[in-house]
């Protein structure tokens, strides 16, 4: 018996990798001097877009982000730096995971204040989605990313068809 099904392409980790900066300004900030969550969730959503597109070399869309927690304010005058890189693939989405970090530029202090984990699916020109290419991990902190974010979507798995049982 022939295998027919297609032979999926792969790409490494390091061909997803994204970093981008971004002065925080007090338009950026509340009444404490501290960035707006969504402007950086903003800027999160960005890189982790722009990683996708790098791996997928095709549109693709947010589908969902997992928990965020800040674990300590960034203030106006920070450079904010969001670095970005695919963790897992799927058949036609994919976990980004970008890792945030604040740099006070005076003293040079950087601090991470926060990781988040955001699934993109690549889509066509119809909004449809479609398959892509796969992702090799090279090194090991990449393969490590990989188990972690192959258990972290078991579990979303999990949780959507609870909640589609709920519904019933």
């Amino acid at each position: 018996m022939t295998d027919l099904s297609p032979v999926r392409l792969s790409r490494p980790v390091s061909a997803s990798q994204h970093v981008t900066s971004e002065l925080i300004m007090p338009h950026d900030a509340n009444i404490l001097g501290h960035a707006f969550g969504g402007a950086i969730m903003a800027m999160v959503d960005k890189a982790a877009a722009v990683s996708a597109f790098r791996h997928a070399r095709t549109a693709c869309v947010t589908a969902s982000i997992d928990r965020v927690d800040f674990r300590e304010p960034i203030h106006v005058g920070d450079l904010v730096t969001c670095q970005a890189s695919v963790n897992f693939v799927g058949t036609t989405s994919m976990e980004i995971g970008v890792r945030v970090e604040a740099e006070d530029l005076i003293t040079g202090a950087r601090r991470h204040t926060n990781t988040c984990y955001l699934t993109f699916v690549a889509i066509d020109r119809n909004g449809r989605p479609v398959p892509i290419a796969l992702v090799q991990p090279d090194t090991d902190e990449q393969v490590r990313r990989y188990e972690a974010a192959q258990a972290r979507r078991r579990r979303r798995l999990e949780e959507r068809q609870d909640e589609a049982r709920a519904v019933r």
